[in-house]
């Protein structure tokens, strides 16, 4: 069992090289694939996201489970396989295990991805919007795991903060909770992912990818185990328009309650009623979300991998 349990995740030889030389990797959660947006387009896009980081010099690891597999740097069969077939399933960190065994194909979560990433090694993470704290916590107690696991991940996540559909400062306070520091990217505002500003202030803000290398390495120096947040908010004018958001979000909370939706499947309920009535503009603006956050990531790593290179040879 200690044999079996080494082997995971399985790390791709081109992400094993480039950690391996130092070279700069970003980590690609699969969910945004397999659940967050529409077939076939999500194919297209997981496509996209690899080569702008190819483009700039970074090695992209998309990671997934592929029939019960961890995998950190999915091939192009199995980003087909995770984009197009309709049996993949989505799996946090609670359910890698029981995947594994089950011996299936899976999208992984923020919390998954962040577990997987930091265990092959991988500093720099780029996702779409982390998840958080439910609307209406004290009756249904319903909060994402990626909140604790992040707890504990050293890795650097960006995203455009959290989901509008969530509860915003319970979820900063809980991330201050738990210990995750939390950094507008030029920015003093907290993102809200469709929104370019939820109207939370930040303590903390950072203007460069070489100043968030350096805060990196102070935080390795002093111990700290926990993931730093990079909230990346959208261009004012890529934004999702405000007037608009907000009547289809209370429409899709009402909408929500009236068919008793709870639990995980509340998300996917909001946010594909938001495609619907948004006429897929919520999906341009979730695609625009994670294109910037890729090409952050991208600069990230590059300087964390320039400033790593830097320290060895002092």
């Amino acid at each position: 069992m200690v044999g079996f349990m080494a082997t995971v995740p399985e790390v791709s030889p081109a992400v094993r090289a480039a950690l391996a030389a130092g070279r700069p990797v970003v980590a690609l959660e699969s969910t945004i694939i397999s659940h967050g947006l529409p077939r076939p387009a999500n194919l297209a896009a997981a496509r996209s996201f690899e080569e702008m980081l190819t483009e700039a010099g970074v090695t992209p690891a998309t990671i997934g489970v592929i029939d019960g597999v961890p995998k950190v740097g999915l091939d192009g069969r199995d980003l087909e396989r995770i984009a197009l077939e309709e049996s993949v399933i989505k799996v946090s960190v609670r359910d890698l295990g029981l995947a594994m065994i089950a011996k299936r194909t899976a999208g992984t979560t923020v919390a998954a991805t962040s577990t997987l990433a930091a265990r092959a090694g991988i500093r720099v993470f780029a996702t779409g919007g982390l998840g958080g704290v439910h609307r209406g916590f004290a009756e249904s107690l319903d909060e994402s795991a990626d909140l604790t696991v992040l707890a504990a991940t050293p890795i650097t996540i960006v995203s455009a903060g959290v989901k509008s559909i969530l509860d915003i400062p319970a979820t900063l306070e809980r991330l201050e909770t738990h210990g995750v520091a939390v950094v507008g990217y030029r920015t003093s505002r907290f993102p809200a992912f469709y929104l370019t500003d939820s109207g939370q202030d930040l303590d903390w803000q950072l203007d460069s990818a070489a100043e968030i290398a350096a805060v990196m390495a102070a935080r390795d120096a002093v111990g700290d185990t926990a993931a730093l947040l990079i909230a990346n908010p959208l261009p004012l004018d890529k934004q999702l328009d405000p007037a608009l958001h907000d009547q289809v979000l209370n429409e899709a909370l009402a909408a929500a309650a009236g068919e008793n939706v709870r639990g995980k499947a509340v998300t996917p309920f909001l946010l594909a009623y938001m495609q619907r009535a948004t006429e897929g503009k919520s999906v341009e603006v979730n695609l625009d979300v994670a294109r910037g956050n890729v090409a952050l990531a991208a600069e990230i790593a590059t300087a964390w991998a320039a400033l790593a290179t830097k320290t060895a040879d002092a």
